[in-house]
This record gives C-alpha cells, sequence and structure tokens, in this order.
C-alpha cells in the first residue's frame, strides 16, 4: 500500500502547530523509503496498480470535461496526490499533464521522490513535493485542488472522518476525491495480510492492520455525510503470480472510489470550521468500469 500515515486527533484537525503523525508508524516505513523506485520490490504491487488507476483517474476526468489538450490530457488540473510516497502515482499524473503537489509525512519519501523527478525537466516543473501531513495544510490551501487522490492510504488512518473532512476543505466545489484501498472482509485478512505479507512477502510484514481496513459501506457513509457525492465503487483484483491487476464487480478485497464534492454543500458550509456530519447527499454507484 502507499505507505504514508496520518495520525489525527478529534480536538486540533487543523493545527499547524501540532502534529498528530504516528512517529512509530514512520519510523517503520521510512526504513524502506529508498525502495520505492525498486519495480521488482516492496513496492512491486504499487508499481502494476499504475495500470489500472492512472488510466481510471484520467477517464474519469476527461469524461467531467469538454476541454482535452491533445498529449497533456490533464493540463490546466491541480491535483493533490495524499500519501504519495516516493511519487509512484504522483509522476504518471504529472506526464498527463497535471499540476501536482505530493504530499507525505516520511520526509526520506519525499527527498526519494525529488530525487527521482529531477530525472525529467517536464516532471520537475510540474509536480512539488511537501514533507507534511494533510492536517498541516490545510488552512494554507482552502479549496485549492480540483482533484485529491489517496491511494492505498485511508487503512492507515487513525480518524477516517477527519481526514475526510480536511479533504472536502483542501478540494473545490465540484472537485473529484479518489481513494483506493482494501474492505473489511475475512477474505482480505486471508488474502491481504496473511498471504500478501506472511507467506508471500508481497508487502513488507507489519504493513497493514486488519482492523484499520475499510468497507466500502463505511467509507460511502463518511463520504455523504461529509458532502460528497459517490459517483463510483470499483472492485480491484490483484494476481501475484502475473504481477497484474484488473477491475471486477466484488469488492470484497480491493477496491477504488471516486466522489465529488458538492457545490451547494460547500457554499453553505464555507464559514464552518468542521463540516457538520449529517450532512446527507444523494449517491449513485457505478459498476465495474
Amino acid at each position: 500500500t502507499q505507505l504514508s500515515l496520518f495520525r489525527f486527533t478529534a480536538k486540533r484537525p487543523f493545527s499547524t502547530s501540532h502534529s498528530s503523525v504516528d512517529s512509530k508508524e514512520m519510523k517503520k516505513f521510512q526504513l524502506l523509503a529508498h525502495k520505492w523506485w525498486d519495480e521488482e520490490g516492496e513496492y512491486a504491487a504499487l508499481h502494476s496498480m499504475n495500470d489500472i488507476r492512472v488510466p481510471f483517474i484520467r477517464d474519469t476526468l476527461l469524461s467531467m470535461s469538454s476541454n482535452y489538450h491533445l498529449g497533456n490530457p490533464l493540463s490546466g488540473i491541480k491535483i493533490l496526490d495524499v500519501g504519495c510516497g516516493g511519487g509512484l502515482l504522483s509522476e504518471p499524473l504529472g506526464r498527463l499533464g497535471a499540476s501536482v503537489t505530493g504530499i507525505d509525512p516520511v520526509e526520506d519519501n519525499i527527498r526519494t521522490a525529488d530525487q527521482h523527478k529531477s530525472f525529467d525537466p517536464v516532471l520537475a516543473k510540474r509536480i512539488e513535493y511537501k514533507s507534511s501531513s494533510l492536517e498541516e495544510i490545510v488552512e494554507e490551501s482552502m479549496e485549492t485542488f480540483d482533484v485529491i487522490v489517496a491511494s492505498e492510504v485511508v487503512e492507515h488512518v487513525a480518524d477516517l472522518e477527519t481526514f475526510i473532512k480536511c479533504c472536502s476543505q483542501v478540494l473545490k466545489p465540484e472537485g473529484s476525491l479518489f481513494i483506493t484501498t482494501i474492505n473489511k472482509t475475512q477474505l482480505s485478512y486471508v488474502l491481504g495480510i496473511v498471504v500478501a505479507e506472511k507467506i508471500m512477502g508481497i508487502v513488507p510484514e507489519g504493513t497493514h492492520e486488519w482492523e484499520k481496513f475499510v468497507p466500502p459501506e463505511e467509507l460511502e457513509r463518511l463520504l455523504e455525510s461529509n458532502g460528497f457525492s459517490v459517483k463510483t465503487v470499483n472492485g480491484m483484483l490483484y494476481n501475484p503470480l502475473s504481477g497484474s491487476w484488473s477491475w471486477m464487480e466484488s469488492t470484497s478485497l480491493n477496491y477504488a472510489v471516486h466522489a465529488v464534492k458538492s457545490g451547494a454543500w460547500a457554499q453553505s458550509h464555507a464559514t464552518d470550521a468542521l463540516p457538520e456530519t449529517d450532512t446527507q447527499q444523494r449517491s449513485g454507484t457505478a459498476g465495474t468500469a
């Protein structure tokens, strides 16, 4: 998973002077910071996930816009990559023309990402990395971004509702939020932790805590109660033998979500420090794309 971990507190979710990042979690993943770009190493599954998550983000955004820039289809779009790690998702989005800000609380991850983008002058101009948690940029980035991507991040978040609220704060009205994560099922425990971590070593042992896995129903409820309309929920399947990802109808393992922030909701809550959690929005959930 995208190994960037955010520890939120309910009392001071937007404090810029107080960090709520879990230092123990940071140390655990700091040891792997130099391995992000080893396509056959610990992050091999994330590299191959780009084969489906990048087109999912690109095609969804293009279907919502009448503007198309040949060669740079995402030109003019400001994207925030939350938990960017070494930049595995930030770079392909930048190559599509987007202006990308990648944030991660692990400084070594940001150093790795900065170094790798420096080899490409185009990416060096389009991507900016910051060693920061999401909560630390809220005040300076209110309604700044057209798109937020949080890929393989929410299963590491201590307070998911606060995380969603922070996403809403920095996203423009009618902006898009893309999330990929792991469902909380018996199957995901067996395959995601026992097989993937302990037996096959697809990801480092200790990467996941099953208790933090998020059922899609819970994620949809939190999104809708915080001003988002859920548009798509797609199941994802990783084949460890071929090292490839594919879409599937079932969301019993991994899944991807696309949600849109309501413009009317955003305006009615513009002066609130925190959005009300009981606001309900209608949602439409599509099948596999």
